[in-house]
């Protein structure tokens, strides 16, 4: 079975997309692209030699016959809508995140999902498919530290641009750990703060950087996550677990290392794209072969993204209280529950 894929979104990780389905993945084809800039949309087909048809907009794209799932990379606050359509014309749907830019966009995502009777969406947190923090996964699961007491982590990056603000850090930065951490203890949240710590020189005058998150979950673990983005020595994910018996942490990062100049080293990634480039590919080829082998996605869920549309609106908002904020999520439908909660990759 190929699966026939129309892409909504034809920017930089649209086309990364395309490109990976089109030379790198098995089991796919890009058959329908579009894009509001309709010159990007002819571009990509050209540049990746698709025998691809370039639709004026994302309804007529997910109205095609012969278009089998959407993938959507667009603009995040278009997002919502798509989905709405794919669902409704009982399309696979792969979304990057955002899910959708509200709590309440979320949940009309989940129930929409809920009445068509079947899994159709999954969400791209690729993080749960990066091989280090599966690694993590497998060993709470397996209890090889007993049970997870707190975690310490750090998202940084060298830089970011003028129109980068302070909320972002949690909307664009956080949010990818805002879903794994949860995933990796399988537990829920229960309260967040936000503390900022002196400012970085190198932060713009606009930015509050760097930050402390402060999140805890319904079973009493604590998690501290460091957001730095103006960090200049490179792009450095972070994870560390302390459980009852001992202590796991994300692996580096495989590198040569060096000796030269007096001084024992080893190079440090720049680009999130090539920390994650292989996720990236675990995560799309995981979402189409779930679907020939099960007939539904089994990664993220709906559910997920509006578990983590939730919680960054109440980092935002402690963002802005200074104090500790609860995270009030509805009960879970029995609909997503008994997920596989680990992708076996």
């Amino acid at each position: 079975m190929t699966l026939k894929i129309g892409v909504i979104g034809t920017g930089a990780i649209g086309r990364e997309h395309i490109k990976r389905i089109t030379n790198t993945l098995s089991g796919g084809e890009i058959v329908a692209v579009t894009d509001v800039n309709q010159e990007s949309a002819n571009q990509s087909v050209e540049q990746y030699g698709l025998n691809a048809v370039v639709f004026p907009d994302d309804a007529t794209l997910i109205a095609e016959g012969n278009v089998d799932a959407v993938f959507i990379t667009s603009w995040g606050p278009a997002h919502e809508g798509s989905v709405l359509k794919a669902i409704e014309a009982g399309k696979y749907v792969f979304c990057e995140k955002p899910l959708a830019t509200t709590a309440e966009g979320c949940m009309r995502i989940v129930e929409a999902e809920m009445k068509h009777g079947k899994k159709l969406v999954q969400v791209g947190f690729m993080r749960r498919y990066d091989s280090g923090y599966v690694q993590l996964k497998e060993a709470i699961d397996n209890n090889f530290i007993g049970e997870p007491l707190m975690l310490h982590c750090a998202h940084r990056n060298p830089t970011v641009g003028e129109s980068y603000s302070t909320d972002m850090a949690i909307s664009d930065t956080l949010i990818h750990e805002i879903d794994v951490l949860h995933w990796l203890v399988n537990d829920d949240y229960k309260s967040v703060q936000v503390l900022f710590p002196k400012k970085n020189k190198y932060a713009h005058q606009g930015l509050r950087d760097p930050q402390m998150v402060i999140l805890e979950t319904k079973t009493g673990i604590i998690i501290n996550v460091e957001i730095s983005v103006n960090c200049q020595y490179g792009y450095d994910i972070q994870c560390e677990v302390v459980g009852e018996e001992g202590i796991v942490k994300l692996p580096e990062v495989a590198s040569i290392t060096y000796r030269k100049n007096a001084a024992l080293g080893a190079n440090i990634l720049m680009d999130w794209k090539d920390r994650f480039i292989d996720a990236y590919d675990v995560e799309l080829q995981h979402f189409m072969d779930s679907i020939r082998d099960n007939g539904e996605p089994n990664g993220p869920t709906a559910w997920d993204g509006y578990i983590a549309q939730v919680t960054a609106d109440a980092c935002i908002k402690a963002q802005e209280s200074g104090r500790k904020e609860d995270v009030v999520l509805k009960e879970q439908p029995d609909f997503y529950k008994n997920n596989l909660k680990t992708a076996q990759v």
